[in-house]
C-alpha cells in the first residue's frame, strides 16, 4: 500500500489554476525529490498535502485515508518541516520537544529520548537552542516533526542556510529514517545533494508534473554509451568505430551494448592497453532536469 498517493490534484486561486492534475506516490522507504523552478507549484502542492490549503479538485490519500473525507486520520501519521524549524530559541531542545509532545496523546519519555538519539542530539538536547548551529536546529526541527511517530515526512527546503557538514548530517538522518520505513518527500534547490540520497524524482513546472521516475532512470542519457579511461588514447584510435570518439589524452567514448563492451575491453587488455576505468555515461540530476524542463534551470 502507498503511504502517499496524489491523484489529479488541482488548485485554483480565483480563475488562475496553479496546479494541474498533479499525480505521484510515495511508498515505504522512498525518498522522493520534489523539484522545479521557483513558482512551479512545489510549496502549493505541499500545503495542499498538509491541509493548509483547500484542494480544488483531485484526491490525496495518506495511509489509506482520503485527506478530504477523513482529515484527522490521514494527517495523524504525517510529520513536516517547512523551511526553518519553528522553535523557541530561549528554551532548551528538550523543552521544545516537551511543548510539542503536549499536542499529542500517549507519547512516553522513552519515545522522546529515542527520537533525540535518532536525530543525534543526545549530547546537546539540554542546551538552549540559541547555542545550536543551523544543522542542530534542523535536527531539532526534524525531531519535532517525528514526535508523533509519523511514517510520512514532508520537508520543504530543509537545507536552506546549512553548511556542508549540516547538509551531510541531514542526509545521513534521512537515509536512516528511510531505512526504518519512513516515506520522505523533500523539496530543495540543492539538486547535487538530492542526487546523493533520493531514490525517486518528481519534476514539476508551471503546476504540471513533467516526470516521475527513479533517480537511475531520470539520469540515463544512453544505456549503451561508455566513458573509458586509459593511459594514452592515441593507442586505441584503430580500435574505435565511427560512432566512438576520443575525449582527451586519457578518456574516450564508445557506444556498445553490454555484451560487446565486455568483449571490447577484453580485446584492449589483450593488446596490452591499460584500462583504468569504465563507466556508463549519465546525466547529473541538474542536467536531467534542464533537459526535461526544456532548458529551464532551478532558481
Amino acid at each position: 500500500m502507498n503511504i502517499l498517493k496524489v491523484e489529479n490534484l488541482s488548485k485554483k486561486f480565483g480563475k488562475k489554476e496553479v496546479l494541474k492534475n498533479v499525480s505521484f506516490e510515495i511508498n515505504k522507504g522512498d525518498i522522493l525529490a520534489f523539484i522545479g523552478p521557483n513558482g512551479a507549484g512545489k510549496t502549493t502542492t505541499i500545503k495542499c498535502l498538509l491541509g493548509l490549503q483547500k484542494i480544488t479538485k483531485g484526491k490525496v490519500t495518506i495511509n489509506g485515508y482520503d485527506l478530504k473525507k477523513n482529515f484527522v486520520k490521514a494527517i495523524s501519521k504525517v510529520g513536516c518541516l517547512v523551511e526553518a524549524p519553528d522553535v523557541y530559541m530561549y528554551l532548551t531542545g528538550y523543552e521544545n520537544l516537551i511543548m510539542q509532545k503536549n499536542y499529542y496523546k500517549n507519547i512516553s519519555e522513552e519515545e522522546i529520548m529515542s527520537i533525540i538519539k535518532l536525530v543525534g542530539l543526545e549530547n546537546r538536547i539540554y542546551d538552549k537552542v540559541s547555542k545550536y548551529s543551523l544543522g542542530m536546529r534542523e535536527r531539532l526541527g526534524i525531531a519535532i516533526a517525528l514526535i508523533n511517530n509519523p511514517n510520512l515526512l514532508i520537508l520543504d527546503e530543509p537545507t536552506n542556510g546549512l553548511d556542508p557538514e549540516g547538509i551531510k548530517d541531514l542526509r545521513e538522518l534521512l537515509l536512516k529514517l528511510a531505512k526504518n520505513g519512513v516515506g520522505i518527500l523533500i523539496s530543495s534547490h540543492n539538486l547535487s545533494e538530492l542526487e546523493s540520497f533520493c531514490n525517486k524524482v518528481c519534476i514539476i513546472s508551471h503546476g504540471e508534473i513533467l516526470s516521475v521516475k527513479s533517480i537511475q532512470e531520470i539520469k540515463k542519457i544512453d544505456e549503451n554509451k561508455y566513458i573509458i579511461k586509459t593511459d594514452d588514447t592515441t593507442k586505441i584510435k584503430s580500435y574505435l568505430s565511427s560512432s566512438d570518439q576520443i575525449i582527451d589524452n586519457n578518456y574516450f567514448e564508445v557506444i556498445k551494448d553490454e555484451i560487446d563492451i565486455a568483449k571490447f575491453i577484453k580485446k584492449l587488455v589483450l593488446k596490452d592497453i591499460n584500462i583504468y576505468e569504465v563507466k556508463k555515461e549519465a546525466l547529473s540530476l541538474e542536467e536531467a532536469f534542464i533537459n526535461i524542463a526544456g532548458g529551464k534551470k532551478i532558481d
